[in-house]
């Protein structure tokens, strides 16, 4: 069985970190299935690929705070690239041939790249399946619903898509009501719960030796997921450390990100050496030992950053990006509402404030979430990306078997 897993990613580490655990619990539970990721991620090889996935890098495109798509390395202009890109998707699909296709977020893809290959899919490889993948919030409703019309989203989910999943839960968002989704897509549509993270590789006693962390000790994790708009909440998280009363007994490990711009990352390296408490990593693809070994998590509100968090039910203080999209503002609001963490909008964050919160969270006894959140994304999306799968190879399966053995079939190997 083939699948094809479409991730665009032009900002961050969000999608490709999503995607990935997806295609590393369908190689762990689906026999004899190989994965082949097209990606424009720009860390896609810092990442451990498990045997059965392989990947076809895209050039790389990038979406900055205004949210206009722009060519990230390459010296050439946007729509040669877009094209470029589209050219090489399909030519994928068209060589691998794959059973399903996975696409993360967008129906037609980044600026409609997808276009070709879903004419192509549903024209020629008329079995393959196909299955939209949605995280739990876009951006807000009146955006999202806008740019869904003026895309044409909706038409397109009906026309070439089997299924549409969602990594939420409608207790949290409803992505159906929220965005107004017409019966025809809403019935396509299945709630999976959040991606619960699996075990780090490293045990929480072996990363308090590496960062040489006392018992008498309490750790600090600061991390803006991709770093690329994570600036301000590492310098204020700095200059907040100032403002602790010298028996506050702290560790803290800032891990910047590797989208975080140079000048900036070199500022941070510099304002740290301040604080001999303090250590700074530019990235790990094993965030989430380091979020287990934690006492307390300072962190924007990316998906992934609050499974992770969630998983491990850490106290956590979030600060929300709130541009180019409302995303993580909302996925921020609703969730510290439920209790599950404490949330600060950008505009009211000051060291002072930013400090205040992470004592609060260290002083607490328990963390006992008010609010149980599913975290069975992974085992659901599975089950209905391997029910496709089976039905897509069991069609070409009776069909081979029908054109071998129809009498006609027969007469024409006879005459030859």
């Amino acid at each position: 069985m083939r699948l094809l897993v479409y991730s665009h990613d032009a900002f961050g580490l969000g999608n490709i970190r999503r995607m990935l655990a997806i295609c590393e619990h369908l190689l762990s539970e689906v026999s004899d299935l190989s994965i082949l990721l097209v990606s424009g991620s720009p860390m896609l090889q810092g990442f451990r690929l498990p045997q059965g996935l392989d990947y076809i890098k895209l050039p790389c495109l990038n979406r900055g705070e205004t949210g206009n798509v722009a060519v990230k390395y390459l010296g050439t202009d946007i729509d040669e690239t877009v094209k470029l890109r589209s050219d090489l998707i399909l030519s994928a699909v068209t060589n691998f041939q794959p059973d399903l296709l996975l696409v993360d977020k967008k129906p037609y893809g980044l600026k409609n790249e997808l276009t070709a290959t879903l004419n192509y899919l549903q024209t020629t490889l008329v079995k393959t399946k196909l299955v939209l993948l949605l995280r739990d919030i876009l951006d807000n409703p009146e955006t999202t619903i806008a740019d869904w019309q003026k895309h044409g989203y909706c038409e397109a989910v009906e026309k070439f898509y089997d299924l549409v999943l969602v990594v939420g839960m409608p207790e949290v968002f409803d992505t159906v009501k929220e965005y107004q989704f017409p019966a025809a897509i809403a019935q396509k549509v299945r709630f999976c719960g959040y991606i619960r993270r699996q075990p780090g590789l490293k045990s929480r006693s072996r990363i308090k030796q590496e960062l040489q962390v006392s018992p008498q000790e309490r750790l600090i994790l600061v991390t803006p997921g991709g770093g690329e708009d994570g600036y301000q909440l590492i310098n204020t998280y700095l200059s907040g450390l100032a403002l602790l009363p010298a028996h506050y007994n702290l560790k803290s490990l800032v891990i910047c990100g590797s989208e975080m711009p140079q000048e900036q990352k070199k500022d941070l390296y510099q304002a740290a050496q301040k604080y001999p408490q303090v250590q700074i990593k530019e990235f790990t693809d094993d965030l989430i030992s380091y979020i287990d070994a934690a006492d307390a998590i300072v962190s924007m509100a990316g998906y992934n950053t609050a499974c992770e968090i969630l998983s491990l039910k850490k106290r956590a203080v979030i600060v929300p990006r709130i541009k180019p999209s409302k995303e993580q503002l909302i996925r921020a609001q609703r969730m510290a509402h439920l209790g599950l963490f404490k949330a600060i909008h950008p505009e009211h964050l000051n060291p002072q404030v930013l400090m205040n919160e992470v004592l609060s969270q260290l002083n607490q006894q328990q963390l006992v979430p008010a609010f149980d959140l599913d975290m069975n994304a992974l085992p659901r999306v599975t089950y209905y990306i391997s029910t496709l799968l089976s039905q897509t190879v069991r069609k070409r399966k009776f069909s081979f078997l029908y054109q071998e053995f129809t009498p006609s079939a027969s007469l024409a190997t006879l005459v030859q």
